[in-house]
């Protein structure tokens, strides 16, 4: 089943005649994703790779091809509006990868996001992908920036703040002979669409994932409050590791969000929140699919 994408979902791209847009819409189309529209304004009528039709606004897109989910890569200033955008058209999950979005900003979108029945993913994140069946886990749907070579198909569901230590969960399942039902990347800015929370609600939900590794870092209260209701809501193991040990106080570190603000927040403190909540935690990165194996008992 795996959650939120599978291979038959219908994906449009806001931006999808950038660089950066076109870059990964094809590496999408690569990987097997049902790309079925793109947006640009001014660049309606027009092909992306030949195949994908490409429209002015996001609504005629979704009139004509039925799309449910939308990959935004669109600049900070303008990715806001593209968000609300999306949820004006109905379109059931966005994922945005812009990073930079400006804090007011995105506080209009989750204001919104109260009274619509679209799921935002990020910003500021690598986006989703469910592995497909065939050779290679091609045939699934991808949806960011993640590269899709490194997933396999399987049981373990990830979800995490960071892109780099998401592919490297994932690389180290793969290499271990253990694939994933779905990976999340929930991005690293202070203000997002779905939390740690959310996903380990979905994963505890989904039939197919039987193990889940949950990666977080300093800042915020996110991880403690998703390990603390998986303490009394999830059976299912989970390991979990923690970024920015030896981070200094007060001080941003990479992500937006990443900054250490109270008793809490910092690596020490919620590693000992998660290790309470019978979550095993990884040390290093490095240990990541280890601690996971030691939760699983495999």
């Amino acid at each position: 089943m795996a959650i939120l994408i599978d291979e038959n979902t219908k994906v449009l791209v806001q931006g999808i005649t950038g660089a950066f847009g076109a870059r990964h819409a094809q590496l999408s189309l690569d990987y097997g994703t049902k790309l079925v529209a793109g947006v640009t304004p001014g660049k309606g009528g027009q092909k992306f790779a030949d195949v994908v039709p490409i429209f002015d606004t996001v609504c005629q897109a979704v009139s004509e091809t039925g799309a449910t989910a939308s990959a935004i890569f669109v600049p900070p200033p303008f990715a806001a509006d593209a968000i609300l955008e999306a949820m004006d058209a109905g379109v059931e999950l966005i994922v945005c990868i812009t990073e930079g979005i400006p804090v007011m900003d995105m506080m209009r979108v989750k204001h919104a996001l109260k009274d619509s029945k679209s799921r935002l993913v990020g910003p500021n994140c690598p986006g989703l992908v469910t592995p497909g069946r065939g050779e290679k886990s091609h045939g699934g749907c991808r949806i960011g920036i993640a590269p899709g070579y490194i997933h396999k198909r399987g049981n373990v569901g990830v979800v995490s703040r960071s892109g780099t230590l998401t592919y490297e969960a994932v690389f180290q399942l793969t290499q271990m002979g253990y694939g994933q039902s779905t990976c999340v990347g929930i991005g690293g800015d202070p203000i997002n669409g779905t939390s740690h929370l959310d996903v380990l609600e979905m994963f505890n939900n989904d039939p197919e994932t039987e193990a889940i590794i949950m990666i977080g870092e300093i800042g915020g209260t996110a991880e403690v409050e998703a390990a603390r209701w998986a303490k009394e809501n999830c059976k299912k193991p989970i390991a979990g590791f923690i970024a920015g040990a030896t981070a200094p106080p007060g001080r941003r570190m990479g992500h937006a969000g990443a900054i250490v603000g109270g008793e809490e927040d910092t690596a020490e403190a919620k590693k000992k929140i998660l290790a309470e909540c019978g979550i095993v935690v990884a040390e290093t990165p490095s240990e990541m699919a280890a601690a996971l194996m030691k939760a699983w008992g495999k």
